[in-house]
């Protein structure tokens, strides 16, 4: 029985786990990739110095949280797959690692699982050759690949990241197309004194574009309709600039409209979740200190709101600092004067989301695509059927299943449920808070029949 269990390794993950540490509670993590970091810090305990150079210092900030976690006496599960969850006092928490499955106990829970990238369902995006642009940092940072003749294409600055690190490599994109445009910068200005609360996230953006213009790398702004071309692979983006149709081709195109957070377990839990209109996705319903509406289950991280890296590591230390309270190990001195820091940091982070969600808006064309174009990958489910299943009587996503199938395939709709809600809003004229999400259920991830034949003695 462990005081405290965290499912996720990334920087929210991470900050708790050293932190629970140092506050003498019994700590385990579990995280599904083969080393911790997260996606943000992917590789970090095995980036050398070139691509050090290549991913920049915020990248290599996250070298301390790793430190830290193995410095601390938390027991780190690798590669372990949640898929069940039991709550109450304790805790059990169901993973499988290595096709082996297991369960462990704890009197509290910290979900740190992160965000998940946006889909971007544009005619042709699921084409070879076609993928997010996190998966395009992911090969970075995991195997020093990048991909040739690419283009970047969406909104946030994420692409500028990205196309900085890509120059550094050698390997800078055809071009950077985003969709923003220059009138959602000026609808977003009144959010920017409040912004410049987190004036170095502002700074480094402006650095970003500073590298890009030096690069010499291409932009066009306002970009709409776009749509990557191809028969049996992708073979040219095409979009519209100012009435004028482009065409660059490219054999990998890199999508990105920002990402949301991770709800799968916490939806799975039926914790309360509310609509978030700016960052138009669902959040668990949290405190100041991240508890939900289940006592002593928290969240931390971007999966409880996007706010960045540095904003997860201190959201981590302080559901731990709550935890460790609520479980009676510091008293009420200690925790106000410990977490005083955390939260001044973490109210600075936040304090630009507001002007970014504002001036990188997701276009209405990628909230609601065209009928023509598959919202669900798993099952090949069109826009236009969504609605036209709609228009027969589906009023939410959990009766849609039974029309078609949509967030029925390996994903339970991870990938295909904020859109599929937004379509659905857009047929019956409603909002998308009262919609909602589908209902997710145990296994969470896909698990053999031997995973689950094995929870049990082979005597029974």
């Amino acid at each position: 029985m462990y005081d405290l269990l965290i499912i996720g390794a990334g920087p929210a993950g991470m900050a708790a786990a050293s932190t629970a540490a140092q506050h003498g509670l019994t700590v385990a993590v579990l995280d599904e990739q083969p080393a911790p970091g997260g996606q943000i810090y992917r590789g970090i305990t095995e980036t050398g110095p070139r691509r050090a150079v290549i991913l920049g210092t915020d990248y290599l900030e996250g070298a301390a949280l790793a430190e830290g976690l193995a410095a601390s006496r938390a027991d780190v599960i690798q590669g372990a797959a949640v898929w069940d969850i039991c709550t109450g006092i304790p805790f059990t928490v169901t993973y499988s690692c290595n096709g082996a499955p297991a369960h462990l106990n704890a009197r509290a829970l910290i979900l740190a699982t992160g965000a998940l990238e946006r889909p971007v369902p544009i005619p042709g995006w699921t084409l070879p050759g076609v993928m997010t642009a996190g998966a395009g940092q992911i090969l970075l940072k995991a195997s020093g690949v990048l991909p040739e003749n690419a283009v970047l294409a969406g909104s946030g600055p994420l692409l500028y990241l990205l196309a900085v690190q890509m120059a550094r490599a050698g390997m800078p994109p055809l071009a950077l197309v985003e969709t923003q445009s220059r009138a959602d910068l000026l609808r977003a200005l009144p959010k920017l004194p409040r912004a410049l609360r987190g004036w170095r996230t502002l700074l480094k953006g402006m650095g970003l574009l500073a590298e890009l213009r030096r690069h010499g790398i291409r932009r066009y702004q306002g970009a709409k309709d776009l749509a990557v071309e191809g028969r049996d692979q992708a073979e040219a983006l095409s979009f519209s600039v100012g009435g004028t149709r482009h065409r660059i081709v490219a054999g990998t195109i890199l999508l990105h409209q920002g990402v949301v957070p991770n709800t799968q377990i916490t939806r799975a839990l039926r914790l309360d979740h509310l609509w978030h209109a700016g960052q138009r996705a669902f959040l668990p319903q949290t405190d100041d200190w991240g508890e939900t509406s289940q006592p002593f289950l928290f969240v931390a991280g971007d999966g409880a709101g996007i706010s960045g890296a540095k904003a997860a590591a201190s959201a981590g230390r302080l559901v731990v600092l709550q935890a460790a309270h609520r479980l009676g190990r510091i008293d009420s001195l200690l925790l106000e004067e410990e977490s005083t820091t955390d939260f001044r940091a973490l109210s600075a982070e936040r304090s630009v989301r507001p002007f970014l969600e504002a001036a990188y808006p997701v276009p209405a064309s990628i909230l609601k695509p065209a009928d023509t174009t598959i919202v669900c990958r798993c099952e090949e489910v069109t826009a236009g059927q969504i609605r036209g299943w709609a228009r027969a009587g589906a009023m939410g996503p959990n009766q849609l299943k039974a029309f078609g199938r949509p967030g029925m395939g390996p994903c339970q709709g991870r990938y295909c449920g904020l859109t599929t809600t937004e379509l659905l809003a857009e047929v019956h004229g409603t909002t998308p808070a009262t919609v909602g999400l589908a209902r997710l259920r145990a296994p969470l991830k896909p698990v053999t029949l031997g995973e689950l034949a094995a929870l049990h003695p082979k005597d029974d």
